[in-house]
């Protein structure tokens, strides 16, 4: 596997680990929610930076369900650097959050896309461990770099 790819994956693992990480203080919330529509979570960087806006997570529905699962659907997150640059966007169909174990999944569809769209990943069922900060895609994994290199990878 060439540089370039370790370094998608890399950045891949990490913007997963932070749309989990903001999934996870949604699921921390739940408690007494029942069901939400077209939410929208806004998380803001710290003391010196504290007005630019670190991420967005929203989606068509929050669904809590019993043993700290979260149903989100029509997923989207938007994250940005300090300087309010769009670094990544993640989008799935939906996925189940495992509040209490730190672990997401789902058989869809999963495209993830750096903010100036140079690189794109996308592919069918994902795993994200929280604990070991890693991401699996299974199936019709397909990345793609804008200068025209196209990496396929099948298991």
């Amino acid at each position: 596997m060439n540089a370039k790819a370790n370094i998608v994956r890399a950045s891949l693992a990490a913007g997963a680990g932070l749309l989990f990480a903001i999934a996870l203080g949604v699921g921390a919330q739940q408690n007494g929610l029942q069901h939400a529509n077209n939410f929208t979570s806004t998380e803001y960087y710290g003391p010196t930076n504290q007005q630019q806006i670190k991420s967005i997570l929203s989606g068509a529905e929050a669904l809590p369900q019993p043993g700290g699962l979260l149903i989100i659907k029509q997923l989207k997150l938007e994250m940005f650097s300090p300087d309010g640059r769009l670094e990544w966007v993640v989008n799935a169909p939906e996925c189940v959050y495992d509040t209490f174990k730190g672990v997401a999944n789902s058989p869809g569809h999963l495209e993830v896309r750096t903010g100036d769209g140079k690189i794109r990943t996308d592919g069918d069922g994902f795993l994200w461990r929280q604990s070991e900060q890693k991401l699996t895609i299974s199936n019709n994994v397909c990345s793609v770099f804008e200068n025209g290199a196209k990496i396929i990878t099948k298991p």
